[in-house]
């Protein structure tokens, strides 16, 4: 088994911070990017190089059996040990120990002296107080002062700590850090995809507790009928070409409502895996799931294998199905961490199975709330479900005024109260879940504004644009903007715009100001829809294509002559086209 350039990489950003510091280091690798490796190539060296002795931490079974079997396939002429409970093995002689921290916290001085501790998810370690980890380093390092804390996590941040680095936790700095996106683009992960829709989920009424979103609200606000029959609708149909579809859903109760409509839709059995099912069933149903052989009698007839399979907060680490093909949230959550965690079930390579690519169904706003996963906005303790309430702009004068305003300073336009949230979306979300992927969406225009834009500090003599706000939706708009007073390529994107929309006859102007008030007087085709490019990650959607109604007449007064009426006439019914156009250093303002 040989190790992969960023693996080594990392291996050796392990070895130079424990060189040349003092504290305590962590390494960030994507789930499914081989961590096992890394620190089995860590506990070889540590024990062959250094003829030193070391302890590898995890939370759950499944990760130690993992870390176990790595070691033993990198160095199988170490001896290893496994302490743990659930295992049902006490080694502790070994040079080499993994183990089970809810088994050891209070072992420390069974277990002896080591010279390095690894933790595998050290994203688990607790921020303050007395946690199980604490403890245990607390007596390690009476046992052995110059014992070194090395962590391994794909999400170095916790749900109600921030970041795990820092200067008063356990782990101190981030040493090596590789990217999703970087290892996707390198084959070594699946590429992520996620479906286009128009609806978002809805979540302003959920309260905050311990960082995360109180788990009563969220199962009362999701578990209805009318919410989970039109998702568990859209999922069926929209996995029809995929093979393993993991759900993630906010209780009991409600994996157990979709798992009904899964089957009722698909005609497929969706299992489900909550913390109450027993050891032995929980066993079968993964093994279901990744297309192993599980008998179903006594003459070796074979269960079927499971396409569907809904779980409740259980299966988001120490999970590895590499067929997993994709990952539908139908819960929301405040932890960027769980979002990684549970998007990371899905990156794993599985050519054997034919696997392409991973599908991300969001239903809960979480890529909206936290960013694409290769981009996540970490908020620390306190910041609640994002800070200040954003701004909204008033449907009648165009104003952006704060959220919190029920009536238009400006103009005294009265927004209607709020009808009520339904908190879970019925249609996927439409943000893409890794950054730089683009998404293609219609809108049918409402209405159309037009006005002179200045940019904000701009100097006097700066060339003004024309804005045009298109009404897409109750108090939603795209804007776009076009340059009459720029040069050049600009000034050239500008006259194709106007000319493809203006009433023949009409002058192309050469300022802003002579723009707005020609086509606020209806001299340009009236927009019938528009198409609106997103990519994720960059803060300003664009306006790619335009979908116009016939062009205008422009007639002087009383002009009623054959020949207005033929430029009418000659004017098409309706034209469509599509461009990128010109974008002002990128951003609007």
């Amino acid at each position: 088994m040989e190790l992969r350039n960023y693996q080594q990489a990392a291996v050796e950003a392990v070895y130079e911070h424990l060189r040349s510091k003092d504290n305590n280091p962590c390494v960030v690798i994507p789930a499914g990017g081989g961590k096992s490796l890394c620190l089995a190539q860590i506990a070889k060296d540590t024990v062959e190089k250094w003829n030193g002795r070391v302890l590898v931490l995890a939370h759950v079974k499944e990760l130690l059996e993992q870390n176990a079997d790595k070691i033993r396939k990198l160095c199988p002429e170490l001896k290893i040990g496994i302490y743990s409970a659930g295992l049902k093995s006490r080694d502790t002689a070994e040079q080499v120990i993994v183990a089970g921290i809810q088994s050891v916290y209070d072992k420390a001085c069974e277990l002896g002296k080591f010279d390095a501790i690894i933790c595998d998810e050290a994203h688990c370690i607790a921020p303050d107080g007395e946690g199980m980890y604490r403890s245990f380093m607390k007596d390690m390092l009476i046992i052995n002062p110059r014992v070194r804390l090395i962590g391994f996590t794909a999400t170095p941040f916790r749900l109600k700590g921030g970041l795990i680095c820092k200067p008063e936790n356990l782990l101190n700095e981030v040493c090596y850090e590789v990217g999703l996106k970087e290892m996707i683009q390198q084959g070594y992960l699946s590429p992520l995809i996620s479906k286009s829709g128009r609806v978002e989920a809805k979540l302003d009424d959920l309260h905050i507790r311990g960082g995360e979103f109180i788990g009563e609200e969220i199962a009362a606000a999701m578990d209805t009928d009318e919410l989970v029959s039109s998702a568990c609708r859209e999922i069926v149909e929209l996995t029809r070409n995929r093979k393993s579809v993991l759900i993630f859903t906010a209780s009991v109760e409600h994996c157990r409502h979709v798992a009904e409509q899964i089957t009722r839709f698909s005609g497929e059995e969706c299992a489900v895996v909550t913390g109450d099912t027993p050891a032995a069933e929980r066993a079968e149903i993964i093994a279901r799931f990744k297309g192993e052989f599980v008998p179903d009698d006594l003459f070796g007839t074979p269960k079927p294998p499971l396409k569907f399979l809904a779980n409740v907060n259980v299966l988001t680490t120490g999970f590895d199905a590499p067929n997993t093909d994709c990952v539908v949230l139908l819960r929301p959550t405040n932890s960027a961490g769980l979002l990684i965690q549970m998007v990371g079930r899905a990156t794993r390579l599985s050519p054997q199975t034919g696997k392409t690519n991973a599908l991300v169904l969001d239903y809960g706003g979480n890529i909206l709330r936290h960013g694409p996963v290769d981009m996540i906005n970490v908020k620390e303790p306190g910041a609640g479900k994002g800070g200040d309430a954003p701004a909204k702009k008033c449907p009648q004068c165009l104003a952006l005024i704060h959220a919190a305003y029920q009536k238009c300073p400006e103009c005294g336009f009265e927004f209607p109260p709020n009808e009520g949230n339904d908190k879970l979306s019925q249609t996927a979300s439409t943000v893409g879940v890794i950054s730089g992927q683009v998404d293609y969406t219609d809108y049918d225009v409402q209405d159309v504004f037009y006005c002179v834009h200045e940019k904000r500090y701009a100097e006097p003599d700066t060339p003004k644009t024309m804005r045009i706000d298109y009404q897409v939706g109750f108090n939603e708009f795209k804007s776009e903007w076009v340059c009459p007073e720029h040069s050049g390529y600009a000034h050239g994107k500008f006259e194709k715009w106007w000319r493809e929309r203006a009433a023949l006859g009409c002058p192309v102007p050469n300022t802003a100001r002579e723009a707005a008030e020609l086509a606020s007087e209806g001299l340009l085709a009236e927009p019938e829809s528009i198409t609106v490019k997103s990519v994720a990650g960059e803060r300003f959607d664009r306006i790619t294509g335009w979908r116009l109604k016939a062009r205008p007449v422009m007639r002087e007064s009383g002009d009623d002559s054959a020949e207005a009426d033929d430029w009418h006439s000659n004017s098409p019914e309706g034209i469509g086209f599509k461009t990128e156009p010109f974008d002002e250093d990128s951003i609007p303002f």
